[in-house]
Parts: structure tokens; sequence; C-alpha cells
């Protein structure tokens, strides 16, 4: 059990790390909170601190989501519950510390419970769980992004691509995936939850009032020349 509580913990703090606010107030002086949507995520990042310091950003979210997986394997030594799922208890255990990580990011002990909205730290924790998943979900954010220049819109439609990739690769391509059975309900949860984080910018995109990036749109219709 205290294997456990540990990975938990320090999972959750991994997670509750607020780089958006660390690194806004180190090279903007102002916390990022303030500006934009108001929210810590790489989103508000690139929108508010240029892609530069977002990207900075993005990256370091993704880490805490791998590296709380990659912590539950370093110090895995068997649950402390009898495990009745189709998975290796290993599998277990990194879901438990990866989820653990996107609750901190998302309700951050270091700012107020008032975080990002999870999506790359979940990216980062499903990259140690499900990385075909993750390679198919964020090829489709990049093009959704590309054309439209939403990366809100990119990141909701990358949430449910997670679960329905997973869904096609077993059930319609026959591929094995070791414990199908009980990972296609976590991922779908998770894809839910990140929608659900989403539900200012989807009321925005719906009223047409979301933020676009125009530098992001590299496929766009070109404007008719003037006769």
């Amino acid at each position: 059990m205290i294997s456990l509580i540990f990975v938990v913990i320090v999972s959750y703090l991994i997670g509750s790390i607020p780089f958006g606010i660390i690194v806004s107030k180190r090279f903007r002086g102002y916390d990022i909170r303030t500006k934009g949507s108001g929210n810590m995520g790489s989103t508000n990042a690139f929108r508010v601190l240029g892609w530069k310091l977002g990207l900075v950003v993005q990256v370091l979210d993704l880490a805490k989501g791998l590296g709380a997986v990659l912590l539950a394997t370093y110090f895995f030594n068997g649950l402390p519950f009898h495990n009745a799922t189709p998975f290796e208890d290993i599998t277990v255990f990194r879901l438990i510390a990866g989820c653990s990580a996107v609750l901190g990011h998302v309700f951050t002990v270091f700012a107020g419970f008032r975080g990002g909205k999870g999506i790359s730290t979940a990216a980062g924790m499903m990259v140690g769980i499900a990385p075909v998943e993750v390679a198919v979900a964020v090829g489709i954010f990049l093009l959704v992004v590309f054309f439209s220049g939403y990366v809100s819109l990119g990141s909701i439609i990358a949430a449910l691509t997670l679960p329905t990739t997973m869904f096609v690769r077993h059930n319609a391509l026959g591929i094995q995936i070791t414990g199908y059975s009980t990972l296609i309900f976590f991922v779908l949860g998770l894809s839910i939850f990140l929608v659900y984080n989403h539900r200012a910018n989807i009321k925005r995109l719906l009223a047409k009032r979301e933020h676009r990036f125009e530098g992001l749109r590299l496929f766009r219709k070109a404007s008719p020349k003037a006769n």
C-alpha cells in the first residue's frame, strides 16, 4: 500500500507543477492566467507567450505525464490489492500514476487548484501506455490545426481520436491489444474528461468567438484576386 500511495502523491505533485505560470512569470513577468483564456495550459501559452515559449510549456506538460508513468515503472513491485483486470499489474500501476498527474495538472495544489485542461499531460501519460493511439491523435491534431488554426478544436478532436483509434485497431483491424476490454473504457473516460474541460472553448467555437492562430494555418483557401 505504501508504494501505491507514494506513487499517487508524487505523480499528483509532478502533475501539479505549474510550468505555464513559471514560464510566464520568468520570461514575461506576469501570471499567464491573467491573460488570454485565463488558463495555464499550452494552448493559452501559445496564444499569450508566442510559439517558442508555448512550445516549451507544452513539452514540459507532456513530460509531467510521461514522468509519472516512468516513476510508476521504476517503483513497481506489485500492487497492494487484487488485480481483477486483464492488465498486467504494472499497466494498472502506470494508469493510476498517469491519472494522478493529469488531476494534478487540472487541479494544481501550487496555484489554488486552478490548472490547465490536461491535454498535454494526458498525452504524455498515454505515450507510455498506448503510443500508437497517441501517434494517430497527434497526427489528427496537427491536421486540424493546420487546416483550421484552432488549437482547441485540434485538442478536442485528438482526445476523441484516442478511443476511436483503439476501437478500430482492435475490432476492425483485428490487432490484439493487451487488456483492451478494460483499457478502452479507461481511454474513453479520459477522452470525455478532456473534452469536458474544453466546454468553454466549445461554446466559443460554436459562437465563432474562439481565438484562431492564423500563423498555424498552413492549408487555407487562397483569397480571390481582385480584377
